[in-house]
């Protein structure tokens, strides 16, 4: 069988990091087309805009994408590239696992837990008025006689907007996602002791839907007390599910807990479409010098690959992954932990390493 599949090379560090993807992918003997398309500066300076039309058809036609970071131009029609093209995708589900891999630097050694981050409502909608505008003046003076509350003249003003059709799909792929994995327990992250028309509608449909997984366990914490808990203990989480800014922050909490956004993998998710790529940025320091970490890329092909069916290759690849990062000396400068002195390698050499490491297919 043939895979199709869609890559975006993306920004700054971007080219590299996919490029070693796509080799390790092609490594577990799978036979795959890519169709490469660009998003972001390149499209920009070739198109005239970002996020070009039939970058978005291919990403639709193929059975997957793998992108690298994306940089937001400056006067880019389009608040952030990688925001709109969430939004244009209806990619409402944002997979961010976070499981500490033996080798990595990090101050904890028992994480193993998955983020679930619903990925196209909440304040990311980028609804706002401008603090002085007719706009934002017209909203203080309405929300001040409905409501009573003082809102200083001198403010700008974000629509945080949470639906429950938007909340109902989320935490559902949560609970799906807990079932397919193996996990005991959802945790339901909110601040609805504050904002209860809105976190409220979150909590509640939550705990509705809960209702319908009997074999998966549920429980919910106010925002702060999860990251302080986190913190302190992340082993007692297993799959966490949050409004998108809440997810956005976790999601980063959780990487640095197993040794940061470099490691990290992710996933964007709808009904029909699927895009994957390392949740760190462009890194435009690293760009073009043989040093950017391809573990975050590689984990994300990983999913890639179970996501098109492929389970085999994706724990293969997975499992080389790990054994590389286990050895310790075919890794990048940023996997050497304080007072190793060993010789690091570049993204190229470190590629290679992962892929000899892969055995046949089973």
């Amino acid at each position: 069988m043939t895979h199709t599949l869609t890559a975006i090379p993306g920004d700054g560090i971007g080219p590299e990091v996919v490029d070693a993807t796509r080799r390790a992918i092609e490594a577990t003997g799978l036979d795959v087309r890519w169709v490469e398309v660009a998003v972001g500066d390149a499209a920009l300076r070739r198109t005239g805009t970002a996020l070009p039309d039939d970058a978005l058809a291919t990403i639709r036609d193929t059975e997957a994408t793998l992108k690298g970071p994306i940089a937001t131009p400056v006067g880019v029609d389009v608040p952030n590239v990688n925001v709109a093209l969430r939004r244009a995708l209806d990619l409402y589900a944002n997979v961010r696992p976070c499981r500490r891999l033996v080798g990595v630097p990090s101050a904890y050694e028992d994480v193993d837990l998955i983020v679930v981050r619903e990925n196209t409502e909440d304040v990311y909608t980028g609804v706002e008025f401008e603090m002085g505008s007719a706009a934002a003046e017209d909203l203080i003076a309405f929300v001040e006689r409905s409501s009573g509350a003082r809102i200083r003249s001198d403010s700008g003003i974000s629509v945080k907007s949470i639906s429950t059709a938007g909340s109902e799909r989320i935490v559902r792929f949560a609970f799906e996602e807990a079932r397919r994995r193996g996990r005991a327990r959802v945790t339901a992250g909110h601040k609805a002791n504050i904002m209860k028309d809105s976190d409220g509608l979150f909590l509640d449909v939550a705990r509705r839907i809960a209702e319908q997984y009997p074999d998966v366990g549920f429980d919910d914490r106010i925002i702060d007390a999860l990251c302080m808990q986190l913190v302190q203990t992340p082993e007692r989480f297993d799959v966490l599910v949050l409004p998108n800014l809440y997810g956005d922050i976790v999601s980063e909490l959780a990487a640095g807990l197993i040794g940061g956004p470099a490691v990290a993998p992710g996933g964007h998710l709808g009904d029909e479409v699927a895009v994957f790529e390392a949740t760190h940025g462009t890194a435009p320091r690293l760009a073009g010098r043989d040093r950017a970490d391809p573990v975050g890329a590689l984990l994300s092909g990983a999913m890639l690959l179970r996501y098109v069916g492929e389970q085999d290759a994706g724990d293969r690849l997975e499992e080389a992954i790990a054994g590389v990062l286990l050895d310790g000396v075919d890794v990048t400068p940023d996997l050497r932990a304080v007072g190793d002195d060993r010789p690091a390698v570049g993204t190229r050499r470190m590629t290679e390493a992962v892929i000899e490491r892969l055995g046949p297919a089973r």
